[in-house]
């Protein structure tokens, strides 16, 4: 048996303490005419596990196998095809069992990373280099996404094949599609929201797109970023499904000083609530009305109303707040008062 061991294992390169288990079996099949029983499956399914873990191709150790039938076995092909079943169970299993690892290696990064807890080391082993400049995207779907769903591995590979680089990370935290790319990639944010619209064609969804930022620590701002901007777009009922963090600055700015924003609302729009059916319509004109730059009849479109509608609304909130959208002072003064009333969700909250 040695001398069979020997041969096969130089012909293939499998060792021999891979084999020795395998052979026993045909010898033993050989002489009884009876299939391998359980103890000698579990031992093949271990050697099967070792050869995964030693990283010996499948096919080699396929090959190996036979070879070893082939000298020994004789009529005991019943045997090999149990046997090679057993070290294929075993193989197979320890690749499961290490794609479970790096899978739940990689959601412990993921998370680390998105807290600032990841070091460099670690991001290495995952394609990121900490110490550039990074720009986090975020996609919320309806329906959160599920941990593990291939969707994001999906994305991954077709960014990856677009840039040429695996200096890009996609994953799922908190029901979001999440994905981190180098600041100077800057297609690689439209790219990702090209597959989020391809994928999420059935469900309502929003992209929020934070800023590029420096570092770890730059990563976890950036995500915050673009987690916001998906917020602020809610609270503001803006129509936009991307909405960048860039272009969202001076709210941040605004609820910095919640006192002056609620005065501003207070005193501007506050007259508002003795209009006839509340404030809210009045508000829906003034906010189509900047959208619209101060068109009438496109704002009537966007409302649903006539133009006539508009201009009565208008000259309502003139009457009311002293303040008119067509002076230029006034405009500005109104406009950031009806942003603020969003932010405060006012007037379905109380101003306190």
């Amino acid at each position: 048996m040695d001398s069979v061991l020997a041969r096969v294992s130089e012909a293939t390169g499998v060792p021999a303490d891979l084999l020795g288990g395998f052979l026993s079996v045909l010898a033993a099949s050989a002489a009884t005419g009876r299939l391998p029983g359980r103890a000698d499956m579990d031992g093949l399914r271990e050697c099967g596990a070792l050869a995964a873990e030693r990283g010996i191709p499948l096919r080699v150790l396929t090959d190996a196998c036979l070879r070893a039938a082939e000298i020994t076995a004789g009529g005991a092909f019943g045997a090999v095809r149990r046997g090679m079943a057993a070290y294929m169970e075993g193989y197979e299993e320890a690749q499961r069992a290490a794609l479970r690892q790096e899978e739940e290696a990689r959601r412990l990064f993921v998370d680390d990373l998105l807290q600032g807890r990841a070091d460099a080391e670690r991001a290495e082993h995952f394609g990121l280099r900490l110490a550039g400049a990074y720009v986090v995207t975020v996609a919320r779907p309806d329906a959160p996404v599920a941990a593990g769903d291939p969707l994001a591995a999906r994305i991954e590979q077709a960014l990856v094949a677009r840039f040429g680089s695996h200096n890009i990370l996609v994953a799922v935290r908190d029901g979001l599609l999440v994905c981190v790319a180098p600041g100077a990639l800057t297609a690689a944010s439209g790219e990702f929201t090209h597959h989020v619209r391809a994928a999420l064609t059935l469900t309502d969804w929003r992209v929020g797109v934070g800023r590029p930022h420096q570092g770890p620590g730059g990563i976890v701002t950036s995500y915050r970023e673009a987690v916001n901007a998906i917020d602020l777009g809610e609270r503001l009922g803006l129509r936009a499904q991307v909405l960048k963090a860039a272009d969202l600055l001076v709210f941040p700015v605004l609820l910095r000083d919640r006192e002056a924003i609620v005065d501003l609302v207070s005193t501007v729009l506050g007259p508002l609530t003795s209009a006839r059916g509340g404030p809210e319509p009045l508000l829906e004109t003034l906010e189509a009305i900047f959208a619209s730059q101060g068109n009438h009849t496109a704002a009537a479109r966007r409302l649903g109303v006539s133009t006539r509608a508009i201009t009565y609304r208008l000259e309502r909130i003139r009457r009311l707040t002293g303040f008119s959208p067509s002076d230029p002072t006034q405009r500005f003064t109104l406009e950031t008062a009806v942003l603020g009333a969003r932010l405060l969700e006012w007037p379905a909250h109380p101003l306190v």
